[in-house]
């Protein structure tokens, strides 16, 4: 399968909403990243519809369609009849007229290949009378039965789609034609590749109004009357039956919305149905409620009234074709992916943390309805643990009341109220409590001073390794106070220093005491000092007189 629509890597913020509303989970997660997987995907593009992020894109073939129109043959365009919706008051005549001025030789209305196809559904359900008949216009709901019930495809009918038929229809009148098909559907844009002897290319409205835009042509409205225009109503939901002569014999139902034509291919292949013909639409509303209905066109109901009042009461007049010319051979589209076994997927339940069956919520914010079936996805590597919410918020909590259960740290958490939210086991030892229950929704004015508290709470400053002394405690403490103000709430943390504090408070004693020795030995060896200096002073006089006489005594002599 071609790639009709991608992804673009750096927009995909892993928020898991493309899996949650993909009917048939063609999407695998592998580096946070979403990647859609080719074979299974049905294009009905509801993810490229609900991606918040618009990660996911649709090729554009607008270029191609300037190099059709500068081969040099004529393009003739075909209108799906849903444009009447999209570009509402405008009609056939304004769109060939602006088209035209684009390049287009002319345009046409699918609705002429959509009447083929349906008197092709009237002679099989006349003629070869089938028990069940699947209508073949909605190329998604084709895949589907292709892809994921290959059983069922006995039953989806061997017809052109409208598109191929106005197409083939186009090329017998003008052999050298190329085709371009413009509509609301990604889907059609595959079956353009896949069965190429037909259209030539596809275009949305979306890529349409922009190079109309980038010309600067302005649509005019031109309405037309054409009475033999009975089938521009099969793209609103019962608008093939609608347009069809019913046989009696046959129960005639309309199915649309990718969920619903699963749940009749489940009825289907229970054998629930028998003698019916069923018009199925991958889209709810159908092609009016397409997904690449431009954005202030996309009112279903709005679109209906447009398509309804547009619509004639007869047929076109077409060439008659012969039943092998519209017959469209489509094939089974084998999977890949392996089935897991029992084993397999309870192994990785539990590693899920699903030991249990009441362990499984089946929540579906992983985007899988079930656990079961997110276990084998896991398995056939379309999705990661990770994906899991529950697990993940229970890992994180357990991780987190880990932290601040065995933190040294004491941790209380306030609300703005100033009431105890959290409290943990060093808080409450270090304040000589036995339960948190104790103080839980208690004013913290109960167990510490909430000057802090209102200081932080007031001013939006916050403390951080403040010392304090806890009197009532005989604690020191480095506060530190933070506000959350996204989830309103204080968070107090509090290091016991109290060892290093007294730790600190004896080193300054002992320091004390020893500055106070030193003085006294000081002191005391200043006035020893002292004594002995003035002992010298009475010894050296006395020797000095005593030397003086024994001089003067020599001198005598």
């Amino acid at each position: 399968m071609a790639e009709v629509l991608r992804l673009k890597k750096s927009n995909c913020k892993n928020c898991y909403k493309c899996i949650r509303h993909c009917p048939v989970k063609s999407i695998r997660f592998s580096g946070n990243q979403a990647h859609i997987v080719s074979n299974e995907c049905i294009l009905c593009g509801e993810c490229f519809v609900v991606c918040p992020q618009n990660a996911k894109e649709i090729v554009d073939e607008t270029e191609k369609v300037k190099v059709l129109i500068n081969s040099g043959a004529p393009v003739y365009a075909s209108f799906a009849p849903s444009f009447a919706a999209n570009y509402e008051g405008i009609g056939i005549g304004g769109m060939r007229k602006a088209l035209k001025k684009l390049g287009f030789a002319d345009a046409e209305e699918t609705a002429v290949g959509a009447c083929i196809v349906k008197k092709e559904y009237e002679r099989i359900l006349n003629e070869d009378k089938p028990e069940i008949l699947i209508s073949s216009c909605c190329h998604s709901v084709n895949l589907l039965i292709q892809k994921h019930y290959p059983n069922e495809l006995q039953y989806l009918a061997d017809v052109l789609s409208p598109m191929q038929a106005h197409a083939l229809d186009i090329k017998k009148r003008h052999p050298d034609a190329k085709v371009v098909f413009i509509g609301p559907c990604v889907a059609k844009k595959d079956e353009v590749n896949s069965y190429s002897s037909y259209d030539d290319a596809a275009l949305t409205f979306e890529e349409l109004s922009r190079w109309l835009a980038d010309e600067k042509i302005n649509l005019e409205p031109d309405m037309d009357s054409d009475e033999h225009s009975r089938t521009r109503m099969f793209p609103t939901s019962g608008g093939i039956i609608g347009s069809m002569d019913l046989n009696d014999e046959y129960s005639y139902v309309i199915v649309d919305g990718t969920e619903n034509c699963i749940r009749a291919l489940n009825d289907i292949e229970a054998e629930n149905i028998s003698k019916c013909f069923i018009e199925m639409s991958a889209c709810p509303g159908s092609c009016v409620n397409g997904p690449v209905m431009e954005k202030f066109h996309n009112a279903p109901v709005r679109g209906f009234a447009a398509v309804r009042r547009y619509a004639g009461r007869y047929d076109y007049v077409t060439k008659k074709y012969r039943p092998e010319q519209l017959a469209k051979n489509m094939q089974i589209i084998e999977q890949t992916a392996r089935i897991p076994t029992e084993t397999e997927i309870e192994a990785t339940l539990r590693k899920m943390g699903k030991y249990k069956p009441e362990d499984e919520l089946n929540c579906g914010s992983c985007g899988y309805e079930t656990c079961r079936l997110k276990a084998v996805a896991i398995i056939q590597g379309k999705a990661d643990i990770s994906m899991c919410l529950p697990f993940l918020k229970e890992k994180a909590e357990n991780f987190s009341d880990n932290i601040i259960s065995n933190t040294p740290n004491g941790i209380i958490v306030v609300n703005e109220e100033l009431e105890v939210q959290q409290i943990n086991k060093s808080a409450l030892t270090m304040m000589n409590l036995r339960r948190d229950s104790d103080v839980l929704g208690e004013q913290v004015v109960r167990i510490l001073d909430p000057e802090d508290f209102i200081k932080v709470r007031d001013t939006g400053r916050q403390i951080h390794s403040l010392k304090k002394y806890l009197a009532e405690y005989d604690k020191y403490v480095e506060e530190t106070i933070v506000y959350d103000r996204e989830y309103h709430v204080l968070i107090c943390i509090m290091r016991d220093v109290t060892q290093e504090a007294k730790e600190t408070q004896r080193k300054d004693d002992i320091t004390k005491q020893t500055v106070e020795t030193a003085d006294k030995v000081v002191e005391k060896q200043m006035r020893i000092a002292q004594e002995i200096a003035l002992l010298l002073g009475e010894t050296t006089a006395e020797t000095k007189v005593a030397l003086s006489k024994l001089k003067e005594s020599v001198s005598d002599e």
